[in-house]
C-alpha cells in the first residue's frame, strides 16, 4: 500500500538565486499565484520565482507545509490554538526577513501568510510614537519641523 507522500505530485520551485525546491503540489497550491500557473499547465521545467530569494522561499514553504497539514478552517479549538502558537513563533524573525516574507506572500498571493506578517508589523507599531516607530524600523525623518506641522494640519482628522 502506498502512502500519500509516495503518490503526491511534486512541483519544483526555483528561487531568484537559482535554488530549487521540490514540494508537494498540495503545498504549492497554498499560493494562488502558483495554483494559477499549475492550472494553466505552464510547469514543464518547474516554476521560476524571480521575486523570491531562497532563504525566504524556504520559510514560505515551511509556512505552507504547516498550514496544509493544519488548515485554519478547523473547528477544533485546541488545534486552532496550537496553530496560532506556531504562527506566532514562525514570525519571530529579524525585520529584513519579516519584510521579505510580506513581499513574498503578496507576490505569491498567500493570504494567510500576508495577514500574519502584516499584523505582526502592525503589532510592532501599536502604542508607539512616530519617533519610536522610526527607530523601530530605522526610518530617517527627512521632514523639517515646518513640513511635519503642515502634514499634521492637512491631516488633522487623523489626530482627533
Amino acid at each position: 500500500m502506498s502512502t500519500a507522500t509516495e503518490t503526491a505530485k511534486m512541483i519544483t520551485l526555483t528561487s531568484s538565486d537559482g535554488e530549487k525546491f521540490e514540494i508537494e503540489e498540495t503545498v504549492a497550491m497554498e499560493s494562488i499565484t502558483i495554483k494559477n500557473i499549475i492550472d494553466d499547465g505552464a510547469i514543464d521545467t518547474g516554476i521560476p520565482l524571480p521575486n523570491v530569494m531562497a532563504p525566504v522561499l524556504s520559510k514560505v514553504i515551511e509556512y505552507c507545509k504547516h498550514h496544509v497539514d493544519n488548515p485554519s478552517k478547523i473547528e477544533d479549538r485546541e488545534v486552532d490554538d496550537e496553530l496560532k502558537k506556531w504562527d506566532k513563533e514562525f514570525v519571530q524573525v529579524d525585520q529584513n526577513m519579516l519584510f521579505d516574507l510580506i513581499l513574498a506572500a503578496n507576490y505569491l498571493n498567500i493570504k494567510g501568510l500576508l495577514d500574519l506578517t502584516c499584523s505582526t508589523v502592525a503589532d510592532m507599531m501599536k502604542g508607539k510614537t512616530p519617533e519610536e516607530i522610526r527607530n523601530t524600523f530605522h526610518i530617517v525623518n527627512d521632514y523639517t519641523a515646518e513640513e511635519e506641522e503642515e502634514v499634521r494640519r492637512e491631516n488633522s482628522w487623523a489626530f482627533e
